[in-house]
């Protein structure tokens, strides 16, 4: 496999075993992250998001498949399973990747999956009936990034 596929496969392997550190090593210093849940995120604040996920997680586990690669571009089929802290809910989020990577670094990493899925599984009757909402995915994400923010305010070790 060319050099795009295992920086990306060393990604996805550090992050079953929620080795945060090697997977922010994969990352260029002014990388640009994107999700449904935390939405843009770049630079600093992608690897603090990670090292807090890892951090928290609860019956973790993640499994993916490497799509294909075309030219500089990397796609990726995963799946989290996890317990959901905030409501203590089981969470199986199957995810879409599109990573972009240059000089053996992702310099663009977008996950995509079902928003209304996952709301229904990590809120349980509140995303059940308002998870469709831009109500409901705008208060989830000032939530991740409100929680993103004191996590990097508290943290003492800079990555």
């Amino acid at each position: 496999m060319n050099n795009i596929g295992n920086v990306t496969d060393k990604f996805y392997t550090a992050f079953s075993i929620l080795d945060y550190k090697a997977m922010n090593s994969c990352y260029s210093a002014d990388a640009v992250f994107s999700d449904p849940v935390f939405g843009i995120l770049q630079g600093e604040e992608i690897k603090r998001m990670w090292e807090m996920l890892c951090k928290n997680a609860r019956d973790f586990e993640v499994l993916f498949e490497h799509v294909k690669t075309d030219g500089e571009y990397v796609t990726y089929r995963w799946t989290a399973k996890y317990t959901f802290s905030k409501t203590g809910r089981k969470v199986v989020n199957n995810v879409t990747a599109y990573i972009l990577v240059q000089n053996n670094l992702i310099v663009e990493h977008t996950d995509e999956f079902d928003f209304y899925k996952w709301s229904r599984q990590a809120l349980g009757l509140p995303g059940l009936l308002f998870g469709w909402s831009s109500v409901i995915k705008n208060k989830v994400r000032k939530n991740a990034k409100k929680n993103l923010e004191v996590f990097m305010k508290n943290s003492k070790i800079k990555i």
